[in-house]
């Protein structure tokens, strides 16, 4: 009995789901509620401070506008992407998903698998082999540290 050697990395599943899943949650509420602005807090302070000239001139009204800009084209971008990557996957997997994580924050496998007509282990197949597509086609997945002997 050989075993063949693989010259492939190993992924490390449970942080590739991990960020697969944050990214699902990221592009849902985006899709649901939008993007929340920061609003910048300006409260003056009355008592005196005391240090030395830093040089540096605080500008918070232009980083708060900076960061909502930044982050909502951000979050913009990521969520078609999800949305583009959700599309290619089979008709199966992209109701899977769809359901159970861009839908509602509430669903849970057991109540989506019956729904769709599958059973338990079809259901568990199909959801893998979507997020092992959705890692690599959003550039997600976590590759395991070699470890040298």
């Amino acid at each position: 009995m050989s075993t063949q050697m693989s010259f492939l990395p190993k992924i490390d599943r449970k942080e590739t789901q991990r960020r697969v899943e944050e990214t699902l949650e990221t592009a849902r509420i985006y899709n649901q509620i939008g993007f929340v602005r920061r609003e910048m807090s300006n409260t003056p302070s009355y008592e005196p401070r005391f240090h030395g000239l830093t040089n540096k001139t605080g500008a918070p009204a232009e980083e708060c506008a900076t960061w909502n800009v930044d982050t909502e084209e951000r979050l913009r971008i990521l969520t078609e992407r999800v949305e583009r990557a959700v599309s290619r996957l089979s008709k199966k997997q992209r109701a899977i998903i769809t359901k159970r994580y861009l839908e509602d924050e509430t669903a849970t496998d057991y109540g989506i698998w019956p729904e769709l007509g599958l059973s338990e282990r079809q259901y568990y197949r199909e959801k893998s082999t979507a997020f092992y597509k959705l890692a690599f086609m959003l550039r997600l997945e976590v590759y395991k540290k070699e470890e040298t002997a």
